[in-house]
């Protein structure tokens, strides 16, 4: 399902433009890419609650501005320090017939059933919570599931673990290579401290 949302074209600038057009309940954006880069407003209230569905933040969206629909990729947006307002957003246009690169979150599943948490009395580490893809805007997948069923204390999910949709690649992560760590189950600090201190607490006191 393809999310749609309305911008009209903002007609003035500068700081004072922008102060004021967040008083009215609007936000300022800009729009580039494949042309002329285009000074936007936007509804406060509806992009407010847009962008806490984790959907809007990963997906290809489909901007109305001035009654024309572009297809566009959210790429910044900045909250005031401490009001529940959205300062500025910035979108992408997308090309449809080229490949993106955007970040899919993960979707943890079956935590509760694997053997280092259920019988080891492990605990979950997530390393990572999303990983840069690229695919063509038609393959793009809303999140990419990660199974922790087989998941062993002191074992690992790496990203060459990740089964991905067709059409789908892991993008470059910089430092990150195909065994970067994505999930990890491991003995909690407190149990291990626990453990230490019954040990010391039990050994035979040493001989003088």
């Amino acid at each position: 399902m393809t999310t749609t949302f309305n911008a009209t074209t903002r007609k003035t600038q500068g700081t004072g433009a922008s102060r004021r057009l967040r008083k009215a309940g609007f936000i300022p954006g800009v729009v580039y890419g494949s042309g002329d880069a285009v000074m936007i407003e936007l509804n406060h209230n509806e992009l407010y609650y847009k962008l806490r569905a984790e959907s809007f933040h990963a997906s290809v969206l489909t901007m109305n501005l001035d009654g024309k629909e572009e297809a566009v990729q959210l790429r910044a947006f900045v909250n005031h320090p401490f009001r529940q307002q959205v300062q500025h957003l910035d979108f992408q246009r997308v090309d449809l017939s080229k490949k993106i690169h955007i970040k899919v979150p993960l979707h943890f599943t079956n935590a509760d059933i694997a053997p280092g948490v259920k019988t080891g009395g492990g605990k979950i580490s997530h390393v990572m919570i999303d990983v840069d893809v690229t695919c063509l805007p038609a393959d793009l997948p809303t999140h990419i599931e990660v199974d922790l069923a087989g998941l062993e204390l002191g074992h690992s999910i790496h990203l060459s673990d990740l089964i991905l949709p067709k059409g789908v690649e892991l993008a470059a992560h910089g430092s990150h290579t195909a065994e970067a760590v994505v999930a990890t189950v491991h003995v909690p600090r407190g149990a291990v401290e626990a453990a230490s201190t019954e040990e010391v607490e039990a050994a035979p006191a040493a001989k003088k």
